[in-house]
């Protein structure tokens, strides 16, 4: 029916073109608003990032790389595909030129009076650059390279004091025969289970208090030295008279505090020394010579410009007698 009785027209329904597909599923042309578009698929859950990033690039955390990228990653269709063009492919003569003799050497010599005329401009222009992660790793190699030569030329100075040559404290005889030689690693790994723990025999001398205000003395706070007559004993094992009287009735070996600290706790050394072993008996005493280096009170003594003997001793006395005026 066109028309109704009230002289209306009536809309016509125009039934859509359906494309029959026998072989699959889904329509077969293509709609052409949606030809040549390429298509990525996308997760609503995906977050919102910027547009664009750029010092991303600077970042070394890579906790948050993948926070804002895609569920199913990135498509193939955004991809640049480079044709290979053999038109303009060209063979290029690689053979080197050989040059005059008058002009040797030129190009090196160039280069070195940029480096002193240009330093600042190149600096300059460094500093606009974006240092990126190459970037930044080659100017770290750079700047190692330049103190590499610094350091060895602290380590070969010229200017340090000659290495001064000092005389043994015994002269080693050619008829002397090596019984053993021991080194600090075999002490280290040395095992004695079955020594006991040291007791007291008897205890000499006196500790007397230490004053406390000689710490802080300065040009404000005073403190005058007081002059006291005493002796400083530093004799010998076989000398000592309380080793003597403990010999007849305790122990078989026997050193004095000095020689024993050296002995034992003495890991490098810079004036020579030795011990005398005696044997009496049954019973060993480790001595030590006249003149020698145990009763001297040396101040830092592993310090790299050491002063000799006699050094020692001079700046000594002067210390004494400046002491001696002042009193």
């Amino acid at each position: 029916m066109d028309e109704m009785d009230g002289g209306e027209e009536v809309p016509h329904f125009i039934a859509p073109v359906i494309q029959d597909n026998p072989t699959g599923w889904g329509p077969c042309d293509m709609p052409d608003q949606f030809k040549d578009m390429p298509y990525q698929p996308f997760s609503k859950g995906d977050r919102l990032g910027k547009i664009s990033d750029w010092t991303g690039a600077a970042f070394q955390d890579k906790k948050y790389t993948n926070k804002y990228q895609s569920q199913f990653g990135g498509g193939s269709q955004y991809a640049y595909y480079h044709d290979e063009d053999e038109s303009t492919f060209h063979l290029v003569d690689t053979t080197r030129v050989q040059k005059p003799p008058y002009q040797r050497g030129r190009f090196r010599q160039n280069q070195r009076n940029l480096r002193g005329r240009g330093g600042q401009r190149g600096s300059h222009q460094s500093q606009l650059q974006l240092l990126g992660k190459g970037l930044k790793m080659r100017d770290r190699n750079q700047r190692q390279q330049r103190k590499w030569p610094q350091r060895q030329g602290m380590r070969n100075n010229k200017n340090q004091p000659p290495i001064k040559s000092r005389d043994a404290s015994v002269t080693v005889r050619p008829d002397w025969i090596t019984i053993e030689e021991m080194d600090f690693p075999r002490l280290t790994k040395l095992s004695l289970p079955n020594v006991k723990e040291g007791e007291d025999i008897s205890c000499c001398g006196s500790l007397e208090y230490y004053d406390k205000t000689y710490d802080r003395v300065n040009v404000k706070n005073e403190k005058p030295l007081q002059r006291i007559d005493r002796i400083f004993h530093t004799v010998t094992t076989t000398d000592d008279p309380v080793i003597r009287k403990l010999s007849k009735t305790e122990g078989n070996v026997y050193a004095t505090d000095a020689i024993l600290a050296t002995l034992m706790c003495c890991t490098r050394s810079n004036y020579s020394w030795d011990i005398v072993i005696e044997k009496i008996g049954d019973k060993l005493f480790f001595d030590k010579r006249d003149n020698t280096e145990f009763g001297n009170l040396l101040s830092n003594y592993l310090v790299a410009n050491v002063l000799s003997v006699e050094e020692t001793h001079s700046v000594a006395m002067s210390c004494v007698t400046t002491v001696l005026q002042i009193c």
